[in-house]
């Protein structure tokens, strides 16, 4: 059986940024050079970048993608390569595989299945492909799919693999993370792999983009679906792997609008000795906490790397989720770059001031004290006449978190350091939050985290550094916005061990209150749970973006109106 020698750069390009994400292709096609590869595949769109969305929709934009791949194509002599741009021909664009072939475009596919669900818009700008292509390379024969064409069973693409011979399935990818994506992936990659007879070498993007985080995790299956090789997760790397593939001397005929290209024998250097700096077999994967919280370290330091900035600011206020939040940045950006602002009212206790300073003084962060108490007087004082007599209630409570959130943002004017915020999914969920508050700033580190989860990830940084950096006590208090005397957050909300599980089923899994309670006890939870998230709506549709970890986060994944009266079981 032929050996043929496939290496996949796992790269993390940068949407928009052509010389930047050309430049890393080039890289990965010299290390692939150098390592003696017989082909080696980039990530789907790397060009240009993915998601890309409305720039496609820019004429100047496509042109200057294709300009790309030509200063690609004369870069790669010595080497043949896979990579994944955006195609314009005609009035129609294709997402699309280029095929460099030893300093020339030997062919290009456009993706057949267009994911057009959660994240995934693709139909808005591409159409589908028409035809399969495959090449013969070292004596295989090799079949180009990108991502989505391997998701759906008994597609165009399966049928091609199984029909006429195809040894090597070769796939690039942009798949986002959440929580157990990779499992997920790996059954999916494993099915196609036992119903095609194919081995698959599957090249997945990294890095942060908006509110999505790629993990890499790039992966080859034999085709029985047992795994190869992986890739490290969050984090560029550069895979090798030298398979033994059937021969393709008898393969069956391939027709239109199938294509077959004849690339030759290839070079003939599998099992030879790897360079150093590329991975090899099977790298060491993070367990189910703690993929989250690297999600989490690399969604924050590309989004603040990506946009320009350098610093962050972020109030602490003691509590768990300002804690955690400070402890993903300083992973993220070091230390140096991480600016905490403590902001205490005659509500702030002693424990939880004391609390935001251990935690600064834990993780090095320089901690600044900026008091409300007198500025909280000279609003009430001001606006006394207007508001009138009586207890001034939420008004007091939301007057406090809006004075944080202006105090922030005049740091972030001044100093032009992003303003993180602190607030976790089960708080936007509910609006559990305070708009042009705790909700100002430039990005939500933890958005779509519930607060159970926020606990399991803040033991998780005290057991990663083998010292308490979060201090315990805020991880055994009581959770307290401190904005009235005694407040808890359970005085307002279910508790959460209670709360998330409604959350998940509402939010992620679109339930309905039937579906979600058992008895009428809990009925009567799940609907005040539901009416809070519906009510809520217009605040999370102003809130920053924030880092997709869960099956279906607020925004791109989940767009309902704001405007909705709809309610299940309205027409009898």
């Amino acid at each position: 059986m032929p050996r043929i020698r496939i290496a996949q750069a796992q790269i993390n390009p940068i949407v928009g940024d052509l010389a930047y994400n050309l430049e890393l292709v080039k890289q990965g096609m010299e290390t692939a050079r150098q390592a003696g590869a017989d082909l080696v595949t980039f990530p789907e769109l790397c060009l240009c970048g993915y998601p890309p969305e409305d720039l496609l929709l820019k004429p100047r934009f496509l042109e200057d993608v294709r300009r790309a791949l030509e200063l690609a194509v004369e870069a790669s002599r010595g080497v043949t390569a896979v990579v994944g741009f955006a195609d314009q021909q005609g009035e129609e664009v294709f997402n699309a595989a280029a095929l460099i072939h030893q300093g020339r475009l030997a062919g290009v596919y456009h993706k057949m299945e267009l994911p057009n669900y959660g994240v995934f818009d693709e139909k808005r700008y591409f159409s589908p492909g028409r035809g399969c292509m495959l090449l013969e390379l070292a004596g295989v024969r090799v079949m180009l799919t990108i991502c989505e064409d391997l998701w759906v069973p008994g597609c165009k693409v399966e049928t091609c693999a199984r029909t006429v011979g195809v040894g090597l399935t070769l796939n690039i990818s942009a798949s986002p993370f959440h929580a157990g994506k990779l499992s997920l992936r790996r059954r999916i990659l494993a099915d196609y792999a036992r119903r095609t007879g194919t081995t698959v070498c599957y090249t997945n993007l990294v890095g942060g983009q908006d509110e999505l985080v790629f993990d890499g995790g790039s992966l080859v299956v034999d085709p029985r679906g047992e795994l190869v090789a992986c890739s490290h997760r969050f984090q560029p790397d550069f895979l090798v792997s030298d398979l033994e593939l059937p021969a393709a001397e008898e393969a069956p005929p391939v027709t239109a609008p199938d294509r077959l290209l004849e690339l030759g024998p290839g070079r003939g250097a599998a099992g030879s000795p790897l360079p150093p700096g590329v991975s090899n077999g099977l790298a060491p994967q993070p367990g189910p906490v703690e993929e989250v919280y690297q999600a989490l370290v690399l969604g924050t330091g590309d989004y603040v790397r990506k946009n320009g900035f350098h610093k962050v600011v972020l109030g602490l206020s003691g509590g768990i989720d300002s804690s955690l939040t400070a402890a993903v940045a300083v992973d993220a950006l070091g230390a140096e770059n991480v600016v905490g602002v403590t902001m205490p009212s005659q509500y702030t206790s002693r424990e939880t001031k004391s609390d935001a300073e251990i935690l600064a003084q834990n993780l090095g962060i320089t901690l600044h004290t900026v008091p409300i108490q007198r500025i909280l007087s000279a609003y009430l004082e001001e606006m006394g006449p207007v508001l009138g007599p009586g207890e001034l209630g939420v008004v007091a409570e939301n007057l406090q978190a809006r004075i944080r959130g202006n105090i922030l943002m005049g740091l972030s004017n001044r100093f032009g350091w992003l303003v993180l915020t602190t607030g976790n999914k089960s708080e936007t969920a509910v609006g559990y939050c305070t708009l042009y508050g705790d909700m100002a700033g430039g990005f939500a580190v933890i958005k779509d985290v519930p607060k159970t989860l926020v606990y399991e990830l803040s033991h998780f940084v005290n057991q990663k550094a083998g010292r308490e950096i979060i201090p315990h006590s805020v991880l055994v208090r009581p959770p307290t916005a401190e904005l009235r005397p005694d407040q808890k957050d359970e005085d307002t909300l279910p508790p959460y061990e209670l709360l998330d599980p409604i959350l998940k089923s509402y939010v992620e899994e679109d339930k309905v209150l039937d579906d979600i309670a058992a008895t009428p006890e809990e009925a009567e939870l799940v609907a005040r749970v539901v009416h809070m998230v519906d009510l809520n709506e217009y605040k999370r549709r102003q809130a920053p973006p924030g880092i997709k970890i869960t099956p279906k986060a607020f925004g791109k994944d989940r767009r309902l109106p704001i405007t909705n009266h709809y309610r299940p079981g309205m027409i009898p």
